[in-house]
């Protein structure tokens, strides 16, 4: 999937578990199948109950200490479970970083490409209101240019995008152009700052029984603008869903836009994703074609 991957193997994850955390040495091992698996991590399952994330590219570096330190203390204050880790690994037997442990959560994700699910809808907001009411002070701020950040951090990266564009897609660039210039002229967050997850798309939220149950994945996981949380509204659903969620999350038009322009952004990962990661690059057309609709 990336050029300078370092791909864990089950053998090099059950040595890890062994040397690190022998009370876990005797459990099976088995990586997870190809179409559950992310952009930055490569996950293996111990036993029934835990999980191994492995980092697999270099801007993942750091998400294990991260989730260590931040998820303890929001969990207690959220709807849903989120993966606290439960051990932090350090490098060994050539792999280069630190990993984690966390709990193995039951369930399903929402279709890859867009859920019409109203119920889905307001239980992500509900997840959405309740991060963004956890008092911020001492989180980490978002990095310009980062999830959280304002739009026109990003604005030099995503015209670059633009320009990576091919027939293939099927975009009209002009409209792409014009739909990006809407985003950025909308004024910019002046509220106070809010925890914001900033990767709520479908492969990061797990469901049961038509209910949402878990969010995972919080590698994006930052203090700024809560306007990229909202963009889930796009990235996660269609139809009445995405109205439903946009209603539920109770934004602002101002926030709305920068939401859609965040939207728009994933038109960064069509064409690194082209050839290695279809799905993705597929739902960065999708992205792309959903903003230029909300804010034409």
């Amino acid at each position: 999937m990336h050029a300078d991957e370092v791909r864990a193997s089950r053998e090099l994850v059950r040595r890890l578990v062994a040397a690190q955390c022998p009370q876990w040495a005797g459990l099976p091992v088995a990586e997870l199948p190809g179409e559950v698996e992310g952009t930055d991590h490569v996950l293996f399952r111990l036993g029934d109950e835990l999980v191994a994330r492995m980092p697999k590219i270099g801007w993942a570096v750091g998400q294990a200490e991260s989730d260590a330190r931040w998820l303890p203390l929001l969990a207690p204050l959220l709807p849903v479970r989120i993966p606290v880790p439960v051990f932090v690994g350090e490098p060994g037997f050539g792999y280069p970083w630190r990993w984690s442990v966390v709990p193995w959560l039951p369930g399903s994700t929402p279709p890859r490409l867009g859920s019409d699910d109203a119920v889905l809808a307001r239980d992500l907001a509900s997840f959405v209101h309740a991060l963004h009411a956890v008092d911020p002070v001492g989180g980490p701020v978002a990095k310009a240019g980062g999830r959280g950040a304002p739009l026109r951090d990003i604005d030099a990266s995503v015209r670059r995008g633009m320009s990576l564009l091919s027939e293939e897609d099927g975009l009209d660039r002009p409209a792409v152009e014009a739909a990006w210039e809407k985003a950025l002229a909308a004024p910019e967050w002046h509220g106070d700052p809010v925890w914001v997850h900033g990767d709520l798309q479908p492969g990061n939220l797990i469901t049961e029984d038509g209910r949402l149950t878990a969010v995972v994945d919080f590698g994006t996981l930052g203090v700024g603008d809560p306007a990229v949380d909202v963009a889930a509204a796009l990235w996660t659903f269609t139809g009445g869903a995405r109205q439903e969620f946009r209603q539920a999350a109770g934004c602002d038009d101002a926030t709305w836009r920068r939401a859609c322009g965040w939207a728009l952004a994933s038109l960064n990962g069509i064409d690194y994703y082209r050839h290695t990661f279809p799905r993705m690059a597929e739902h960065g057309r999708r992205m792309v074609r959903a903003a230029i609709a909300e804010l034409g």
